[in-house]
């Protein structure tokens, strides 16, 4: 849809009105604002065209789309339309992006369509799961309940993938930090070591001429090894976004050792407590399974649950069908089957997901614990290694000279 700024006089009070609105063409905007109660007096489109830095200020983060989403719950939930209220929360919105998303959005649900359908034209920010619950609102008539559900739902995976980052902030500094190192004695001191040497025509020890020859090497080619980084790094990034290099990093993601079981436990909360989600709002068993199965993001997990979908379909239990696959942990059929004989699969699977959530709060905690001294040794055998190379020639001389 296109973006028109407009003057028009409301018919009921007689005022002029100047603001925006979303539509395919002007036409279809005039249209639009008649059916509204107003008499266009003048409609432009907008230039949609923005500068660089405001396509990457204008990124919609997950906060954007939890704060939008339980400002809607709120509203819808008070007894506003579903117009007013849209058009309330795209006001209140500050993100550009996420403002104008938004007023599509209300023109849309303006022009009868439902608020799911609206939703759908956005794939890039609202996710089968999301729409889904505000499909499953709208047919049992709690909307306001299925968007809290919605954004409970983004806060706990945020607050998984917050922590996981942060776990992983500490080693990617104190690696900096070893380049860093590295840098400057190969470019500061090494030099001046090789030339005490060349002064006494004497020869480097093998260690320390292997540091000089690198840093001659960087000093004449740094931009050789920048162009080579800079292309190899964009070509592994377009890998990655092919099915087979996703498929490459789903597998060592379930494999790596250590935080293999990391991040089949992070997948195994976020497959039950979406399917919780899901169920409690009243969506189907198999739909829950198929858009799990997206959601989990993972193609191997996916297709474990896709073909424990096929074996519901065909009359299996839910809990049989995933006792069989390779990366569904062992608490996740056993907890559903206690909910297919009590009647509550949406409650036990609310409890499994817990479990893993807080196994996973205390894994990487113990992680990012233990892995500040392996750092720390690290960096010492990186700095004695140089300060060895730089040390052992220096000796060498001084024993030359007592000789």
């Amino acid at each position: 849809m296109k973006k028109f700024t407009y003057e028009a006089r409301d018919q009921a009070t007689n005022k002029i009105t100047k603001s925006t609105v979303q539509a395919d063409s002007e036409g279809a905007a005039a249209n639009l604002l008649i059916s509204q109660g107003f008499t266009p007096l003048v409609i432009k489109e907008q230039n949609n065209s923005d500068s660089l830095i405001e396509r990457i200020t204008g990124k919609i983060t997950t906060k954007d789309k939890i704060v939008f989403t339980r400002q809607l719950a709120t509203l819808v939930g008070a007894g506003l339309p579903l117009s007013q209220s849209l058009s309330t929360v795209s006001e209140q919105t500050d993100n550009k992006k996420m403002k104008s998303i938004a007023q599509d959005i209300t023109a849309t649900v303006e022009g009868g369509k439902s608020l799911s359908e609206s939703f759908s034209r956005f794939p890039a920010v609202f996710d089968p799961v999301f729409l889904a619950l505000v499909a499953a609102g709208e047919v049992s008539g709690t909307l306001d309940e299925a968007l809290r559900r919605v954004a409970d739902q983004q806060e706990k995976d945020a607050a998984i993938t917050s922590k996981i980052k942060g776990a992983l902030t500490y080693p990617i500094i104190v690696l900096f930090v070893i380049l860093a190192v590295l840098a400057f004695m190969l470019f500061t001191v090494v030099p001046q070591v090789e030339k005490l040497y060349h002064d006494l025509k004497r020869s480097l020890p093998f260690l320390t001429q292997a540091m000089v020859s690198a840093a001659d090497f960087l000093a004449s080619f740094w931009w050789i090894v920048i162009i080579l980084l800079a292309v190899g790094a964009y070509f592994f990034s377009q890998y990655l976004k092919t099915p087979a290099g996703q498929k490459m990093l789903d597998s060592i993601k379930l494999r790596v050792p250590v935080f293999g079981k990391m991040f089949q436990k992070l997948y195994m909360g976020r497959f039950m407590r979406t399917g919780q989600t899901l169920l409690s709002s009243g969506v189907s068993m198999l739909d829950m399974l198929r858009i799990t199965a997206k959601a989990v993001n993972n193609s191997y997990i996916e297709k474990s649950i896709v073909r424990a979908a096929d074996k519901v379909k065909g009359g299996k239990a839910l809990s049989v069908a995933l006792k069989p696959e390779e990366f569904i942990l062992a608490l996740v059929p056993q907890m559903i089957k206690i909910g297919e004989q009590s009647g509550r699969i949406d409650e036990m699977m609310g409890k499994t997901a817990k479990v893993y959530e807080d196994e996973l709060d205390e894994q990487i905690r113990t992680i990012s614990t233990a892995i500040e001294p392996v750092l720390m040794v690290v960096l010492a055998v990186v700095a004695g290694g140089m300060v060895a190379a730089i040390l052992l020639p220096i000796y060498s001389l001084v024993n030359g000279i007592n000789v």
